[in-house]
């Protein structure tokens, strides 16, 4: 039976402590600048042209307008200290030395997917658009399309949850996890009581966890019990109490590879409320997808980039692939993306999705944090006779991000699009479907820290199969979700209409 009200979390000390020092720099940051420029009419000045010759750099540089408006805004309001902080947060070309580092990871794996141009021409025989779109992805993201992989959408947290352990159960060589969220509780028992004895029967067992999503949700002593247990477990990108411009860039991404056989992403974490065994939001919606045959080898060699990324040791990628089975004959394109390059696969095919549909997009998102580009390509998508159809949440898990989400539906309504809130609660699935042929699941939330700051994964599919499943799940979300009218949206408060509307400017930072 599910609890009614979150447990109470313990706070890790090192949290506290980093959360209180960090605070301390930027308070001291801000007061010794707003001194010095407060009491010197010439540090006034200098101020003003630094702030101004910084605002030309964000303007030159590639990448998204809305979140150089944002930064522009904060910079003319607090020069010095907008120009510290954007150095400090705002910049991901400045980080040579983990992009060097990542690329190194690269190259050791990437080079073991190699692109079939007798796959690349079926699809294309097949239908142009949608090879169009895997060609978008192959180029942009570096992993290719596959044939041969068949997939099972999995429409809630407990039906992923299910799957997972049964495939867990079969594990016969290694198990590779990775999780923004590892939280302890119900969920993590039950996945832990296998992988303990997993371990003792000698099977490779590998974890990452981003560290600013679990560090408040596991014991003190949850890693060191791991390691004890033959279970290697690595942190992504640990909580410091020192300023560093990596900082904001955080693992969302969800993953397990089994065997190099079967492969798990979506929106789930591990945490009880993904599977309604804690309620906080409301009852909480969820999907993922599993697949198996050839695709799972990018999904293998995912995980072993990141996890030489993190612990600097390399995985032999040869000894962990599968057999090579073929299943189904779909195409798929399991795709990667993060801050660490100047690409952008993940928003590109949804743009792409978008902009070559020619019936219907369906969209679940938690979060509608858009730019400007994305917004005119789902107004321009509607206006052109798609029906544009997207699900948020009714009860939001951050009430700032969901009035940013908010913000963008005059708009949208006002092109036709049609806009749905799941009323049972909170709906974290991530989902696009189109034209019953075209659908991608995974970690990536419409909002720039997805698009922006976060590494994240993701498989596109070209599959009428797993389409229609997604297409059954997406009509029974809609059948218990409230359509929000452009009539009564236009009767908002002025209050909130002010508050949206300033929270919209800083929605980059979200």
């Amino acid at each position: 039976m599910a609890r009614q009200h979150r447990r109470g979390l313990r706070i890790p000390a090192r949290v506290i402590a980093s959360a209180l020092l960090l605070l301390i720099q930027f308070a001291f940051l801000f007061a010794v600048l707003y001194n010095f420029t407060i009491h010197s009419a010439g540090m006034l000045v200098l101020s003003s042209i630094v702030g101004m010759v910084t605002v030309i750099f964000i303007i030159n540089r590639r990448g998204n307008p809305d979140h150089k408006m944002s930064w522009i805004i904060f910079i003319l309001l607090f020069p010095i200290f907008g120009i510290s902080v954007y150095l400090l947060w705002g910049g991901n070309s400045l980080m040579p030395h983990f992009r060097k580092k990542m690329k190194v990871c690269e190259s050791h794996y990437l080079p073991f997917l190699e692109d079939n141009k007798d796959i690349t021409d079926r699809l294309r025989y097949h239908d142009i658009m949608h090879s169009r779109q895997a060609e978008y992805l192959t180029n942009e993201s570096g992993y290719p399309l596959y044939d041969g992989t068949s997939s099972e959408y999995l429409p809630s947290g407990e039906r992923f949850f299910e799957r997972l352990l049964a495939e867990l159960e079969n594990a016969q060589k290694y198990i590779y996890i990775e999780f923004f969220i590892l939280a302890e509780g119900y969920m993590w028992d039950e996945i832990h009581k296998i992988l303990k004895r997993k371990a003792e029967e000698g099977v490779e067992i590998k974890i990452i966890c981003d560290d600013f999503g679990s560090i408040k949700r596991q014991s003190q002593s949850f890693l060191t019990k791991l390691r004890r247990e033959n279970i290697e477990i690595a942190v992504f990108n640990p909580i410091h109490p020192i300023f560093n411009i990596f900082m904001n860039n955080r693992s969302h991404r969800k993953i397990v590879v089994i065997d190099g056989e079967v492969a798990f992403t979506g929106g789930v974490n591990i945490g009880d409320e993904y599977i309604n065994r804690e309620r906080r939001f409301g009852h909480w919606m969820d999907s993922g997808i599993i697949l198996y045959g050839k695709a799972v080898k990018s999904f293998l060699c995912m995980f072993c980039i990141m996890w030489e990324f993190v612990t600097n040791k390399r995985i032999d990628f040869n000894s962990h692939l599968g057999e090579g089975f073929s299943y189904d004959d779909a195409f798929v394109v399991p795709y990667s993306d993060g801050p660490l390059n100047d690409k952008n696969p993940a928003e590109g095919i949804y743009m792409q999705i978008l902009n070559s549909a020619q019936r219907y997009v369906y969209i679940m998102t938690p979060y509608l944090v858009i730019d400007d580009m994305m917004t005119s390509a789902l107004c321009m998508a509607a206006k052109s006779g798609i029906e544009v159809c997207i699900i948020t949440p009714h009860v939001p898990d951050k009430w700032y991000v969901h009035n940013v989400t908010q913000y963008h539906y005059l708009d949208l309504l006002k092109s036709g699009v049609k806009i749905y809130e799941y009323t049972p609660g909170f709906i974290h699935s991530k989902v696009y479907l189109s034209d019953d042929s075209i659908a991608t699941v995974g970690s990536v939330n419409m909002d720039y820290r997805s698009f922006v700051f976060h590494f994240e994964c993701g498989v596109w599919l070209s599959d009428k199969k797993t389409a229609l499943d997604i297409k059954h799940h997406f009509r029974e979300v809609l059948a218990v979700s409230k359509e929000i009218t452009l009539s009564k949206w236009k009767k908002r408060s002025v209050f909130v209409r002010i508050m949206q509307a300033l929270l919209h400017i800083f929605g980059p930072f979200m």
